[in-house]
């Protein structure tokens, strides 16, 4: 008589070659908590998961891969799990995969590609949005966006949701808050029912996952704005140092993100954070906007890390830049160590106009940081999918702070620093730019009478 592993596995080859509905069969060893019962039994194409730190999300989610994967009888499906970084996705999910898939005949994995194929033809694939362009031209029937609050806005726009359009295929994103960013944003309109959304937020103190003991331990370890945001799911909860949180929280509330036109009679500019090439080089962030009177348009935003200065006059070009102002820092006026030539010459040389700012001296990018923040309530910003990219970073852009003796070190030299910089530039240059010049009334001679 065989025993019950060998029915088991004899199931599994069967639900390969007549798929059912899901059942646990297909993962014997996943065993779903009933606060996921509802995500694995949902119809809509596509959902937003919410959830506290250990709730299971990545291993529901990998486990629903596996789900459609197994089902799928098209002899090419494709399916793909997204992380932030490549190197995470392997550290987190992988050893989860490689864990679900172990017992289903006929896998094949493969350790450099983090790939798993399938018998029925179908393939479940590790990437990162780190290298986000390794996905162009892919195409996809499921896609898992893990920790999406890290993910830049233009990789959902540009990257992913291309990839399923042909296929109709849905995504799930997933994570922890980050304060009010794209993951806020996917959030707030699954929630409001804008389009066939499924969203499931899970609060450590509701979901029962973690003991009472657990849970009590932890809040009397964790700070208050930790415990929100990472226990509680709590997007009100800004990134701890965050230098512009509270300014773009005003302008979300205020309704300075949205539609934001161009002036054809005024000048455009680029304000720049220059990086440098090669793959481990600091990123060139630039900033376009338009000074009009008191009011600060900022129309786009683009960053790329390692590449030449040629690319980033690509982009400007291709993006109907071609006849704008570029605004350096005072490296701009420095030799390249290799070409010997400053990217203010070799900006003019290709046709722009270009103006290098002084170093603002000690203390520089404190000053650039209060001109920031003091010039925000003059900001509109646009809803473009790069500017949007921008407003997320620039809403990472930290103190660096000594824990042990708990002080400010200055901002943090991070990914968000090069777009700080940049931002903090263009709030320095404002009153030397300002396309209209407003005239000081003065007050000396007026000893009566109405002004």
């Amino acid at each position: 008589m065989a025993n019950h592993r060998t029915v088991r596995l004899a199931k599994l080859s069967a639900a390969m070659i007549a798929p059912a509905p899901y059942s646990l069969e297909w993962a014997p060893s996943y065993i779903p908590r009933d606060v996921f019962a509802d995500f694995h039994a949902r119809k809509q194409r596509w959902a937003v998961v919410v959830a506290h730190r250990r709730a299971g999300k990545t291993v529901a989610c990998i486990n629903e891969l596996i789900k459609h994967c197994l089902s799928d009888q098209s002899k090419m499906g494709r399916y793909a799990y997204i992380s932030p970084y490549f190197n995470q996705s392997k550290q987190v999910a992988w050893d989860y995969v490689k864990r679900f898939t172990r017992e289903i005949p006929g896998t094949k994995a493969n350790e450099a590609e983090l790939r798993i194929d399938f018998q029925n033809g179908s393939r479940l694939q590790l990437f990162g949005a780190d290298n986000a362009d390794r996905l162009r031209g892919l195409y996809f029937n499921g896609i898992i966006c893990d920790e999406y609050a890290d993910f830049k806005p233009s990789v959902w726009v540009f990257i992913i949701r291309p990839a399923l359009a042909d296929r109709e295929g849905w995504a799930v994103l997933i994570g922890t808050p980050k304060g009010k960013n794209s993951f806020y944003d996917r959030y707030t309109q699954a929630v409001t029912g804008s389009g066939d959304w499924f969203v499931i937020k899970l609060k450590a103190s509701e979901s029962g996952i973690l003991p009472v003991t657990e849970i009590e331990s932890l809040k009397a370890e964790m700070s208050e704005m930790a415990w929100r945001q990472e226990m509680e799911c709590d997007f009100e909860i800004p990134i701890q140092g965050a230098y512009y949180s509270v300014c773009l929280d005003a302008a979300r509330t205020e309704g300075r993100i949205g539609k934001v036109a161009a002036d054809p009679l005024m000048t455009i500019r680029s304000f720049w954070d220059i990086g440098g090439t090669g793959a481990r080089a600091d990123s060139c962030s630039i900033w376009i906007s338009q000074f009009i009177g008191r009011e600060i348009r900022v129309l786009d935003y683009y960053e790329a890390q390692g590449q030449p200065l040629a690319a980033h006059v690509q982009w400007l070009r291709s993006n109907g830049y071609d006849r704008i102002q570029c605004v350096l820092p005072h490296d701009g006026a420095q030799h390249d160590k290799v070409y010997q030539v400053t990217y203010e010459s070799a900006l003019m040389e290709a046709g722009f106009d270009a103006v290098v700012i002084n170093n603002q001296g000690a203390g520089a990018a404190n000053q650039r940081i209060e001109a920031g923040r003091r010039l925000f309530n003059s900001m509109w910003f646009s809803d473009s999918p790069g500017c949007l990219d921008g407003i997320d970073t620039l809403s990472m852009y930290k103190e660096k702070r000594d824990e042990l003796r708990n002080i400010g070190l200055g901002p943090d030299h991070d990914f968000a620093s090069h777009c700080g910089d940049a931002f903090g530039l263009m709030a320095v240059a404002h009153p030397m730019l300002m396309d209209v010049k407003w005239k000081e009334i003065d007050y000396s001679n007026a000893n009566r009478g109405i002004i």
